[in-house]
């Protein structure tokens, strides 16, 4: 399946050469000061405001402030699916003063899809710690008259090649997901790529597309509405905010799980103390009861790794969607 992005290659190259001169002129690594940290932190996300990313940023960032006795700011740098923000974290200057709140779509499966995106992502990282996990809905348009998965694959294979769904572009969680789905069902329904997860929506609401994999911010509401049709959801657990809602998996596709996941992430050549430092701060934070209070109402489960545990979480979900991405042959143009 190819999905084609004028002007990606291009804009891309063109903002990693530019985080490359600026990188070019500072070191890889600084001398650690015993009592970091004694200025102001940045939190890059590699996604506009608004979104889900962008969210538990602002959470952490209010009680990382509290735990390190310095403001931690969050600063968007958006663009290539995520590539452009990690590729400009990943030639900071390597003191703690620059992190990233990355997600899974673009640390994990951006790399199956952007080859030359300018950055190693098990090279040029060291991980903070994973910090939380968010779930992603399967929905239907209200019309199609069926209530289960069971129901629905029926229905697909009823009309092979007559069905679609709507992405928000190639690449996202929910995008893979749906293509996950689709390989471990054995239909095929058509992908239609919207600019956005917002019109995205809008298309399955109003009937234009059959089916869509939904995050659980957008999809809550929509499921409380009765505007669309829930049929199951991503995770391993069911959602403690609609239990009545099947996993996936429980729904009838054993093992099956997916879901968005947010993880702190610094250059490589940090110093270990740092790192250190910055990993108890992340892990008291994710702690923190008006943290864990936030996040968990609107769907975002807190799920702390450890620095120690980031490579081994990393290679294990780099190669699952790197198989999903092989097998349903997706690539970019």
């Amino acid at each position: 399946m190819t999905f084609t992005r004028r002007g990606l290659t291009q804009g891309l190259a063109a903002s990693l050469g530019l985080v490359a001169a600026g990188g070019a002129l500072m070191p890889r690594a600084a001398r650690a000061q015993g009592n970091f940290p004694t200025r102001p932190i940045t939190l890059v996300v590699a996604w506009a405001p608004g979104g889900s990313t962008d969210f538990v940023a602002r959470v952490l960032a209010q009680q990382l402030s509290k735990e390190l006795g310095q403001q931690v700011v969050v600063e968007n740098r958006p663009g290539a699916s995520g590539t452009i923000g990690h590729a400009s974290v990943a030639r900071a200057r390597a003191d703690g003063y620059t992190l990233l709140l990355g997600v899974n779509s673009t640390f994990a499966m951006a790399r199956h899809l952007f080859p030359t995106r300018g950055y190693d992502d098990d090279k040029g990282f060291v991980g903070i710690g994973k910090v939380a996990t968010t779930p992603i809905f399967l929905c239907i348009n209200n019309n199609l008259g069926v209530k289960d998965i069971p129901g629905f694959v029926a229905l697909a294979k009823s009309r092979p090649g007559k069905m679609s769904y709507a992405s928000s572009g190639a690449g996202s969680s929910a995008h893979l997901a749906t293509e996950l789905f689709l390989r471990e069902t054995g239909i095929e329904v058509q992908n239609i790529s919207y600019r956005g997860g917002a019109p995205a929506v809008q298309a399955l609401i109003a009937g234009e597309v059959e089916m869509a994999f939904v995050d659980a911010v957008t999809a809550l509401p929509l499921i409380a509405a009765k505007q669309v049709t829930v049929l199951g959801v991503s995770s391993r657990a069911r959602n403690p905010l609609v239990p009545d809602v099947p996993t996936i998996a429980e729904a009838g596709l054993p093992g099956y799980e997916c879901a968005s996941e947010f993880a702190i992430l610094a250059p490589t050549g940090t110093p270990a103390e740092v790192i250190a430092r910055l990993s108890a701060a992340t892990e008291a934070t994710m702690k923190a009861s008006e943290v864990t209070e936030r996040l968990k109402q609107n769907s975002i489960f807190p799920e702390f790794g450890s620095s120690a545990a980031w490579p081994a979480y990393l290679t294990a979900e780099s190669a699952k969607w790197g198989e999903v991405i092989r097998s349903r042959g997706i690539t970019l143009e």
